[in-house]
């Protein structure tokens, strides 16, 4: 039986019609002196060429740029769609007030002075926001650069940026204003326009998700590009994402850069989960979840947005490389392997077809080198047969200059090719100077560019795990059949009694509530019990302590292996009982746990970590030693989705090992999953748990199962 456990949507409650299709605006705070905001963000609008209608609110002015100018926003005669603030921060809440009484329908709040200036901008931004929630008012900032529509219907520059970008199918969302105007500058030199252009700031009101949804069904729009420092809600974040990323009936690819660190939840020293997990890790799995591509730096973001910007997605993995070096073609060849990319192998028909037109001493394979000596007819005969080949998904052009290269004509002929095809076409033009006035033709012409053949394998590549997220299997979340209440009540009974760290024999009684694969196992408060209850659960048997404050057992001799028989059980309490009272003589032991000694298989851990901002986060990986050895472990948020279990396991560098390498049988990967699909019910269904521990599960080959061995669980204090 499969439900849907993910949180409820949240759909977007404020109409932003007027907030990016604005017929009139005031702006308030507008000024005539050069050096002022108010004076930037008036010359864009105007010079911008806003369709609308402009008014200008100065008290101390009559007229600015030729408009007249009014005291107030209340005593504009006509009707207001968008009111930009360019005002001292404490004179803001009596304006959107005044926003509210004049029926104003949204509000960009450029001003400072808020929530980043420390405790009194944190209350006057909180003023802000309930006022405006009282008149219903979105409202995109404070402390931002504004919002930029390039749409000719309204061609609205609400920002103080330096220049007004071109016109383009890209938008662009960030929480840094100082990197607005970088971006501004870095993509007019690349020749690349927007769609949409916005400045987050504080996110008081407006965030990343009501900008989502906007865009989504924006009809400028084909790429949306990030830049966050934090999400508030990544549930959300990941349900209008994976929408938009794969589901929607005009799917659009996201690109994010992600700065900052997030306030992490508690991470006890018991839990291997919460001492691995950072924000990258949280944000990493926020990503994978919602189909959004993470670019390192803003050249990879510009290098993935171009691609997906001006070229069909690529329908397959196959890659064909025509180059004039042989050189830098293989180098395209081993970075198109290594990002996970193939080499196309032509049929007959096209390596006869380049035979004909090529010299002898090219090579017709692939990667077609057309040798140093080639011109632009050459070029063009190879790129026609060899995108016209049906096993080749895409085609890369390396030029490097020779001094017979003409460089204009072949990027003429690159154009041309890639006019003539339904797949991707990108140019790898090497070098700076001698090949800049063919890079220029190209990028004009929109054909992505990249320096290096490393930057075009990677562009490649990116649009190809693109494909592959589109094209999944939709799957959805399991709910199990299990004894929650049985669980519930454990847990609050160790709440109630103030114990955090819940020892290993009652975290297998709440695993064994939700029917995880545990060893026999008892308790036993004394030698006599500790044989009684060893014959219970079988031979060879593992002893541990029982004590809260006892974490690390195997520390302080509270763990005996591979015992074998009743009287090793009675010898290894005794034993245990003095050496552990010995080097924890405060701590309040209850007795020891008995396990049936699991058979050898594979380690794995399963892990769980309740971020205070998103919720419970997953872990797996290696297990036993391995995982503070290698920290080859990968996240998601809980709950997970069926395929979600499935990645999580195939993430891992160590993959290979669980899948069966040399002829060894793989592991049982469908236990795996199922564990993890356990865990992130047991994780959603009782909050109180901070952490959980699975380590090691010990894994068998295919269809055999797996066991617990150990695990821990960290209650909220």
């Amino acid at each position: 039986m499969s439900v849907t456990l993910t949180p409820e949507r949240v759909r977007l409650t404020k109409d932003l019609t007027a907030l990016f299709e604005p017929k009139s605006i005031a702006v308030i705070g507008a000024s005539r002196r050069p050096e002022a905001v108010g004076y930037a963000v008036m010359k864009n609008l105007i010079s911008g060429g806003f369709t609308g209608n402009l008014y200008p609110v100065n008290p101390k002015a009559d007229t600015i740029e030729n408009l007249k100018s009014y005291a107030s926003l209340l005593d504009i005669p006509d009707t207001i769609d968008l009111a930009i603030l360019v005002v001292p921060s404490t004179t803001v809440p009596q304006l959107i007030r005044d926003c509210g009484q004049k029926g104003v329908k949204a509000v960009i709040i450029i001003s400072a002075g808020f929530r980043e200036i420390g405790e009194a901008g944190v209350a006057l931004e909180k003023e802000v926001i309930d006022e405006a929630n009282r008149q219903n008012l979105p409202i995109l900032g404070p402390n931002c650069l504004g919002l930029i529509n390039t749409d000719d219907n309204f061609s609205m520059n609400a920002s103080f940026g330096r220049t007004m970008p071109k016109r383009g199918n890209i938008a662009f969302i960030s929480q840094s204003g100082a990197l607005c105007t970088a971006i501004l500058d870095y993509a007019k030199g690349q020749n690349m326009g927007f769609s949409k252009f916005i400045s987050l700031g504080n996110k008081c009101d407006l965030s990343e998700v009501h900008l989502l949804q906007y865009l989504k069904d924006d009809p400028h729009t084909d790429v949306i590009l990030m830049y966050i420092e934090d999400l508030q809600d990544g549930w959300t974040f990941i349900q209008e994402a994976r929408e938009i990323t794969g589901d929607a009936k005009n799917k659009k690819p996201i690109i994010t850069i992600k700065s900052g660190r997030t306030q992490q939840g508690a991470k006890a020293a018991a839990s291997h989960t919460g001492s691995l997990m950072g924000s990258d890790a949280v944000y990493d799995a926020i990503f994978a979840q919602a189909g959004v591509l993470r670019a390192d730096s803003v050249s990879e973001m510009f290098d993935l947005a171009k691609i997906f910007a001006y070229e069909p997605v690529i329908q397959g993995d196959c890659v064909a490389i025509v180059t004039n070096a042989g050189g830098p073609g293989i180098m395209a060849t081993d970075a198109c392997i290594r990002s996970g990319l193939s080499m196309a192998s032509f049929h007959k028909n096209t390596t006869e077809q380049l035979k004909k037109v090529l010299p002898p001493a090219s090579n017709i394979s692939n990667p077609v080198d057309v040798i140093g000596d080639a011109r632009n007819d050459r070029y063009r005969d190879a790129m026609r047969i060899a995108i016209s080949d049906s096993n080749v998904d895409a085609l890369v052009v390396i030029l490097t200059p020779q001094a017979m290269t003409d460089i204009e004509d072949i990027a003429k002929a690159v154009v041309d090719a890639e006019r003539s095809t339904n797949k991707p076409v990108v140019a790898c033009f090497m070098g700076i100077s001698d090949v800049s006035k063919g890079v220029d033709y190209l990028e004009e012409h929109h054909i992505p560019h990249y320096p290096f053949p490393e930057d075009t394998a990677r562009a490649l590549a990116a649009m190809n795990r693109y494909r592959l997220w589109t094209k999944r299997p939709r799957t959805r979340v399991k709910k199990f059949k299990v004894d929650s209440e049985k669980a519930k009540r454990m847990i609050e009974y160790a709440h109630r009694e103030k114990i955090t760290h819940v020892g290993t024999y009652l975290a297998m009684d709440i695993l064994k509530a939700y029917k995880f694969p545990v060893l026999p196992y008892g308790f036993a408060g004394s030698g006599k019990e500790a044989i009684k209850v060893a014959r219970q659960v079988g031979f060879p048997a593992v002893m541990k302590i029982v004590s809260e404050e006892i974490v690390h057992k195997f520390d302080v001799g509270g763990i005996r292996l591979n015992i074998q028989n009743v009287k090793e059980a009675k010898k290894a309490y005794d034993h245990m009982m003095r050496t552990v009272k010995k080097k924890e003589p405060k701590a309040h032991i209850k007795g020891v746990m008995l396990q049936k000694m699991a058979d050898k298989g594979r380690e794995v851990i399963l892990g769980m970590n309740r971020d205070q901002q998103f919720g419970p986060i997953l872990m797996f990986g290696l297990g036993g030693v391995y995982v503070e050895a290698f920290k080859d472990v990968t996240f998601r948020l809980a709950p997970i989705r069926e395929l979600g279990a499935e990645r999580m396991i195939k993430a891992i560098r160590a993959y290979p090992l669980l899948k069966g390498i040399r002829g060894e049988a793989p592991a049982d990967l469908k236990m795996i999953e199922e564990c993890l699909e356990r865990l992130s019910q047991l994780a959603c269904e009782h909050p109180l748990i901070q952490e959980i521990d699975i380590n090691p599960l010990m894994v068998y080959s295919d269809k055999s199962g797996a066991h617990v061995v150990d695990a821990r669980i960290v209650l909220k204090k």
